[in-house]
């Protein structure tokens, strides 16, 4: 299997960034019965500081998966403040700091359930985009089942909001837990073998590899130069 995760400024591709919409509210409702979150909410396409990372099939006609990258820049809040801050408004403080970005937004289609590309692939990509932005804490919202891969990246629980970190959302019944890279792109706490992987995306963020997943092997051509 083949695919392109490729990285652009939200407000350059309007077309995929609707795309990228669709699919994350399919997948919400088809699996959690969502119909809206925070994240979803549709103003950052007009966002000069939202980044989009997309994982295509190779002619890039199908849309797999995908996730954004979006800089505190006291113009558009983060989604995790508008997520969190009627539980815990400190949060508001840490996201003018500055420097901050957080990670939102990442889904997979079904078609692609079990490749790791709404996980591994689409998770590093992120992180390589926030660091080549140059971020200093990196945030976002982790399900359970995702803490961990989150710490593989280097982030750790943000202890200091919610109930150690914790919030229910986006239902009553479901647990987030806040986290955060405090060191991009340092990322002194992160898995070896993904630290040195996401560093290498980082200096060479256009590049073909094979990639081991969970069903086997990946070839993914990454096209995330944002300098553009």
């Amino acid at each position: 299997m083949e695919i392109v995760i490729r990285a652009f400024r939200a407000t350059t591709d309007p077309g995929t960034c609707l795309n990228f919409i669709e699919g994350h509210r399919r997948l919400l409702e088809l699996h959690f019965g969502i119909v809206a979150i925070t994240s979803s909410n549709q103003d950052w396409m007009y966002h000069d500081n939202t980044f989009v990372i997309v994982a295509e099939d190779k002619e890039r006609t199908k849309v797999y998966g995908g996730a954004r990258v979006q800089m505190a820049d006291g113009k558009l809040q983060l989604p995790i403040e508008t997520a969190i801050s009627k539980y815990d408004p400190s949060v508001h403080t840490m996201a003018g700091q500055p420097g901050v970005s957080e990670i939102c937004g990442l889904w997979n289609s079904t078609e692609v359930v079990g490749w790791g590309i709404g996980s591994f692939f689409m998770s590093r990509a992120g992180v390589a985009v926030a660091c080549m932005l140059k971020s200093t804490k990196v945030l976002f919202l982790a399900a359970p089942i995702t803490v961990r891969m989150g710490k593989r990246m280097g982030a750790e629980i943000e202890t200091s909001l919610g109930n150690n970190g914790n919030f229910f959302y986006p239902k009553d019944d479901f647990i987030a837990t806040a986290m955060a890279i405090n060191d991009c792109p340092v990322l002194s706490k992160a898995d070896e073998k993904e630290r040195n992987r996401i560093l290498s995306i980082v200096e060479r963020p256009v590049q073909r590899a094979p990639e081991d997943g969970p069903k086997g092997q990946l070839m993914i051509d990454y096209q995330l130069d944002i300098t553009g």
